[in-house]
């Protein structure tokens, strides 16, 4: 019996799992390149600007491995309210380019900003010492 799930754990081990994290990787190299599409899905480019975000948050932890701020809470205040001034700071900077009739990119708009920000602000958060 105990050969048996042998077996059967070690298909799965070797035949599945690489299978999924395949899957895995299709999906995350598309939601990177989606947002670079002329006419991306929302969903899957939001999906690529979270990636974004969190691979930046881990990077900025090499060059700032502790918190900036002291508190825990403040930490939390930091986390929930970075993302808003940041949304806010890209769809201002959308209308500066739509103005200038620059083309305006995604990422160039409250709710793109706010995703990336949030994913960068949430690895910082779990991550920093």
């Amino acid at each position: 019996m105990e050969v048996l799930i042998e077996l059967l754990l070690g298909f799965f081990g070797e035949l599945v799992l690489p299978l999924i994290w395949e899957i895995f990787a299709e999906v995350g190299l598309r939601s990177l390149v989606e947002p670079f599409k002329k006419e991306p899905s929302p969903w899957v480019a939001a999906l690529g600007y979270s990636v974004f975000g969190a691979a930046l948050g881990g990077l900025s932890l090499l060059v700032l491995p502790r918190h900036m701020l002291g508190s825990h809470g403040l930490r939390v205040v930091s986390v929930a309210l970075s993302p808003v001034v940041a949304g806010f700071g890209m769809a201002a900077v959308g209308a500066w380019r739509a103005r200038r009739g620059q083309r305006v990119l995604r990422i160039d708009r409250f709710a793109y900003g706010y995703v990336f920000a949030l994913a960068f602000g949430l690895v910082r958060f779990a991550f920093a010492a």
